[in-house]
């Protein structure tokens, strides 16, 4: 599409009851990010009130006819994805505005690759909208959905806002709140007024599901209140905020009443008895679409991005299906109903590594199709790839529905239970101690739903190619190797996310136009001549890209942050101020002074470091300090899989360690202009 130009989504499919808008962008640099927002508008062009704006801190709608499912890695970057119900729209919305934005200075004359996607319910994808030139802007209204009579349409837009965020959502008529000069009477009320609601949420989540529905009745008016309260001021309404949102760490956890550790607790999904992998399968699938169902919350969170609808949602085990002459049991089965209409996904689940089957799958994907269902979901502990599906299957385009094929990891599903327990909550502590439950279960050595656990066949051929120097460009064994890196990233940033209740993606540094089969490649090639695998994670919060970096030449694990120089001050401060805020840091972690033209500049060991912060100070006392980069180095595991002594194992808790023992303590203060800013204050 180009910029004004505008569609009928009827006229690009017939299954648009719901639908998927994507905003993508890539940064020439890999740190570049921006957060998306919708909004909802009236006839007028406004929105009916502030709930119709949802971003960051306003996610879900509780009609369910907008969520945001967050972001996604890219070939060449991250994109954020939202879920449109577009059935459940309130009838008085004419608009849907789709926008992004980006904070702190940052601009989208910065980012590449700015676009537009849009997705049916069965995941096909009808239109794309490139913005070109952006500009030095810092937010931008991508499209809008909006009404024609009895259809939807969609308009190219490409508009964009030197205000920001805050100056889009007071254009149509969101009244946002100014942390600035916002006062601790208002704060104390802000905050009295989300313990309320959470009150209220968690009251009404703790309705038994057998309860019947209540009925709402809106057209009803409230009693007019007494004259002498008429006059009582009234209270003020709480704003939209744009600042992000503080997350509360969770309470302590209560004493345990056992005499001893030997004691284990009670649990309601035992692991004990799981004997065969048919016993997990059945065992694992059951446990899963159980919870999903009983805690509304995470059941939403695990099939949004699949197209599912928000809706009363029932799961089904060991359903008996008709495929010719022998009747097929799909693991599971999922069903969404919204407005009097069902959506319906099969599940086929594997766990301990095992793979999945491409005739089985195609078997389901047959099924589905005659049936009307709208999806299968595999569920294994492989990660899936772009551009690198799981399993091949055919999908007959002749065919007036199509069906969509999705894949979720185990580790994706341990990711999404951390998220609820620790950071976001799920309504009441019932819900929570299933998802608990749930967790435990996942987490258990007899489960088999460890996620990605093993890089592969190729991987000990591979090593000791490069240990030798036999291994040659070309080999596919290499490629497969690179594969299975970028899976057991993908997996430590769901792990490490899952911790932080942060955003922890893959940045993948490409070239635009560069498929990710042809990246992938040219990363096979690269790893036979260097002999070293390497990925950055983009984590929220972080002074920079966490670059882990794999030597197979020399077996050594190496994770490192590059902190850049403030623009103020005098570098022998900087050096003093870097060493003090390490003081809880290990004295192995390595410190280098990143000078300008590339050249190699001092380092050292921080506990050599401690005593005299001014060794990092170059000797050419011309030489332009840049910034800093800290190391930690530790010994790479030797075997394929996760086990104590594994690779992937090491992979996992070389990350952690360098996160929670050094990337702590470089918050904001710590780098950039915050860091000059600190030194001015004092």
């Amino acid at each position: 599409m180009t910029m004004g130009s505008n569609v009928s989504l009827t006229a690009l499919s017939e299954n648009i009851e719901s639908a998927i808008v994507s905003l993508g962008w890539s940064s020439p640099t890999g740190e570049g990010d921006a957060d998306v927002s919708v909004l909802l508008l009236d006839a007028d062009g406004k929105v009916r009130s502030d709930a119709d704006f949802y971003f960051y801190n306003n996610p879900v709608a509780a009609d369910g006819s907008v969520q945001l499912l967050g972001k996604e890695p890219t070939g060449d970057g991250s994109e954020d994805r939202i879920s449109f119900d577009l059935t459940a729209v309130p009838a008085e919305v004419e608009r849907i505005v789709v926008a992004a934005s980006r904070y702190e200075g940052a601009r989208f004359g910065e980012l590449d690759d700015l676009k537009v996607t849009l997705a049916d319910a069965g995941g096909e994808g009808l239109l794309r909208f490139v913005i070109e030139d952006a500009g030095p802007v810092s937010a931008i209204i991508f499209g809008e959905l909006y009404r024609r009579g009895e259809e939807w349409k969609f308009r190219a837009v490409g508009q964009g806002y030197e205000s920001g965020l805050a100056g889009l959502a007071t254009d149509f008529g969101v009244d946002i709140e100014d942390d600035e000069a916002e006062s601790p009477e208002a704060v104390a009320e802000a905050e009295a007024v989300a313990e309320a609601e959470a009150v209220a949420e968690e009251s009404s989540a703790a309705v038994p599901a057998e309860a019947p529905p209540r009925t709402t009745l809106e057209a009803v008016p409230a009693p007019r209140p007494p004259a002498d309260e008429e006059a009582a001021p009234k209270k003020r309404t709480a704003r939209p905020r744009t600042a992000k949102k503080k997350v509360t760490p969770p309470r302590a956890p209560v004493k345990s009443l056992a005499e001893n550790e030997s004691w284990k607790q009670a649990r309601l999904f035992p692991v004990s008895a799981l004997k065969s992998d048919r016993d997990r399968e059945t065992r694992s699938t059951s446990v899963l679409l159980s919870v999903m169902a009983q805690v509304p919350r995470f059941g939403r969170r695990i099939t949004a991005p699949f197209g599912a609808p928000s809706g009363r949602m029932e799961t089904f085990t060991e359903v008996s299906l008709p495929h010719g002459d022998t009747p097929r049991r799909p693991d599971g089965v999922i069903r969404v109903e919204r407005a009097g209409k069902l959506w319906t996904a099969l599940v086929e689940t594997k766990t301990n590594g095992n793979p999945l089957k491409s005739d089985q799958v195609q078997a389901y994907m047959d099924i589905a199709a005659r049936r009307g269902y709208e999806a299968v979901i595999t569920l294994s502990n492989d990660v899936a790839l772009e551009g690198s599906p799981l399993v091949d299957v055919k999908i007959d385009r002749r065919r007036k529905h199509q069906v969509a094929l999705w894949h979720l990891s185990w580790a994706e599903v341990a990711h999404q239970a951390q998220m609820l327990i620790r950071h976001e909550g799920v309504g009441n502590a019932a819900r929570t101690w299933l998802l608990q439950d749930l967790l435990h279960y996942l987490q258990h050595e007899n489960s088999g739903c460890h996620g990605f656990q093993n890089m592969g066949s190729a991987w000990v051929p591979v090593r000791n190619g490069i240990s030798d120097e036999t291994l040659c460009q070309g080999d596919p064994r290499a490629l497969e190797v690179v594969e299975s890196w970028e899976r057991l990233i993908r997996q430590v940033c769901l792990r490490l996310g899952g911790e932080l209740g942060q955003k922890v993606l893959p940045a993948q540094r490409t070239r635009r136009g560069i498929d990710p089969g042809a990246r992938r490649a040219r990363l096979a090639d690269q790893l036979c001549v260097e002999g070293r695998l390497q990925a950055e994670l983009r984590v929220e919060g972080a002074p920079g890209l966490l670059t882990v970096s794999a030597d197979l030449r020399t077996a050594k694990l190496r994770t490192s942050v590059e902190i850049p120089a403030p623009e103020q001050g005098y570098p022998l401060t900087w050096a003093k101020r870097l060493v003090r805020r390490l003081a809880e840091a290990p004295a192995d972690l390595h410190v280098e002074t990143l000078v300008e033209g590339g050249t190699g500049g001092p380092r050292g060991t921080l506990e050599r470091l401690r005593p005299e912060p001014a060794d990092l100070l170059p000797k050419d006392s011309a030489a332009r300090i840049t910034g800093f980069r800290l190391s930690l180095f530790k010994g790479m595991g030797s075997g394929r899989g996760s086990a104590e002594s594994g690779f992937i194992r090491s992979v996992d808790d070389a990350v952690h360690r360098f996160y929670t023992s050094v990337v702590v303590h470089l918050d904001a203060p710590a780098s950039g202009r915050a860091m000059a800013k600190e030194r001015a204050a004092v």
